[in-house]
């Protein structure tokens, strides 16, 4: 039988995560600091901080699961990049691993994150999980990268499966009301000017419900190793503002130009969803102005 735990289960991912994998008729077991209101028929629930000392292995063995997707950490928007947070996460991590595989635990995936790449050495902007330069920049990105590497040697010396999902930019329902999308959308529901960049900056953005569907495939595939959980298209945040714009009915109240845009931005940021797409089978259920335009009517209904 396949037995799932899925850390991180309430989250911007974990919700759509456990979704599709409640849709494959897998036993599901997901983990939170508290039950959440309303979640799929048949999710069996644990509370619980895995930081707490003893937390992940009190938990394995309750569990005893059979696959592991791992995707809680620090996320607190404007803080996780060089929270020290990330140190605890990276150790925590390491023995929720070791405490799976010793329950019988058989295969694990993980949330990395884009971030992990050197964005100084991108040449065309696109990431290729086997070829672009791994120099993060950021706590975050190095205490990643860092775990994702003991995890390939633990995986090698111990024969447990594992597979590397690096994240790119994701949107939806439930994201910090700072961030792109949902201060747009909030912004011209109110009527107010809704106010960005210069937008030029081009990245890959996927909605939060495919990335979470992409992690259900890869965790119930064979795939070992980096895999970019990502569409492999190139927009700009103008496209991105412009469009909301537009779906709104109040395109004027778009303002590009706003801000300045970061002197350390890399002008392009985009994935090589291949292996996604080949290897694991995945590709989004929705173009980008359908699922922008479906993120665009959740967070303006306040849907959850």
């Amino acid at each position: 039988m396949t037995r799932v735990l899925v850390t991180g289960a309430t989250g911007l991912i974990g919700k759509h995560a456990i979704a599709a994998l409640v849709a494959r008729g897998l036993e599901v077991h997901g983990v939170a600091r508290a039950r959440p209101a309303s979640s799929p028929p048949g999710v069996i629930w644990h509370n619980c901080d895995l930081l707490t000392p003893g937390a992940v292995e009190r938990l394995a063995e309750e569990v005893k699961a059979t696959h592991l997707l791992h995707l809680a950490w620090v996320t607190e928007h404007g803080q996780f990049w060089n929270a020290p947070q990330n140190h605890d996460w990276q150790l925590a991590s390491q023995r929720l691993v070791e405490a799976f595989r010793s329950q019988g635990g058989t295969r694990v995936v993980m949330a990395g994150s884009c971030a992990e790449y050197d964005w100084t050495r991108l040449g065309d902007g696109v990431c290729r999980e086997n070829e672009t330069p791994l120099k993060p920049h950021t706590l975050y990105g190095q205490s990643k990268l860092e775990f994702s590497r003991w995890l390939a040697a633990y995986a090698a010396e111990t024969g447990l499966s594992q597979a590397w999902g690096r994240v790119f930019l994701l949107y939806g329902v439930g994201e910090n009301e700072n961030r792109l999308v949902p201060s747009i959308v909030l912004a011209l529901n109110a009527g107010r000017e809704a106010k960005c960049s210069s937008g030029v900056q081009v990245r890959d953005f996927m909605s939060a419900r495919d990335v979470g569907w992409g992690f259900s495939a890869l965790l119930m595939s064979d795939v070992e190793g980096a895999v970019n959980v990502a569409t492999g298209e190139p927009h700009t945040i103008a496209e991105v503002a412009t469009t909301l714009g537009e779906f709104s009915g109040h395109p004027e109240l778009v303002r590009l130009g706003a801000f300045a845009d970061r002197p350390d931005d890399p002008p392009v940021l985009v994935a090589d969803a291949t292996r996604l797409r080949d290897e694991v089978g995945f590709s989004p259920a929705m173009g980008f102005r359908n699922a922008l335009k479906q993120a665009y009517d959740q967070i303006r209904n306040g849907a959850d």
